[in-house]
């Protein structure tokens, strides 16, 4: 009988991170020790989990995957000798339209930021870079558009861009704090805000602050 693939990436990782037991594992990845039985029934390690393993531990998802390469990303890996840091861009994408939410979480590739810019902007462990699709945030960030998150802002400045989880939803727009109230705002008035009340604020995660956009021109 093959061996489970999520018991040979579970021990590769253990052996990386020093960690004991599954349910150490658990712990660190803020799951239930059930989690890990699902994963290793499904035989399939959620993607997320490399993502939390990166930011946690540095340890490189190509070597989680496969096997190969070197161990960890470590901070001489992420910021070269002309001062540059490289942030994680993942394949999910944020909505600026309707709503809906491709949650693929995989690393689709790295891009490269003067760390100087960084450490004045906010905290650069804690940066992701994800697409944008939909209009609702036109003429400012257009669909296509790549936008820089830092996932350690998540208190909420009036009139800032935020990614914000509504329920399964990730949105992009403007936050306004009103008295027991949430409002999301969109740049295109083509698109109404979006109240939340006191009750619906118990599913609002906001995600992290938007400080930077960029566009490919095609």
């Amino acid at each position: 009988m093959p061996e489970n693939k999520v018991d040979v990436l579970i021990n590769r990782i253990m052996s990386a991170t020093g960690i004991s037991s599954q349910s150490e594992l658990a712990r660190e990845l803020g799951i239930n020790r059930s989690g890990i039985t699902h994963a290793r029934n499904k035989n399939h390690i959620p993607d997320n989990w490399i993502i939390k393993l990166f930011r946690r531990f540095k340890v490189n998802p190509e070597w989680v995957e496969t096997g190969n390469g070197s161990v960890f990303y470590d901070q001489k890996h992420n910021e070269d000798c002309s001062g540059f840091r490289r942030i994680p861009k993942v394949a999910a994408r944020l909505s600026a339209g309707t709503g809906s939410f491709e949650c693929d979480q995989n690393i689709s590739q790295f891009l490269s930021f003067s760390s100087s810019w960084l450490s004045r902007k906010g905290s650069a462990s804690a940066m992701v870079a994800m697409e944008v699709f939909g209009r609702s945030m036109e003429p400012l960030i257009r669909e296509g558009d790549t936008v820089l998150i830092d996932q350690s802002q998540t208190r909420i400045m009036a009139g800032a861009i935020y990614a914000v989880g509504v329920d399964d939803t990730i949105l992009v727009k403007r936050l306004e704090k009103h008295p027991d109230a949430l409002v999301l705002c969109s740049d295109n008035k083509d698109f109404s805000p979006i109240h939340l009340d006191i009750h619906a604020l118990e599913k609002v995660r906001i995600l992290g602050r938007v400080i930077w956009s960029c566009r490919e021109y095609r």
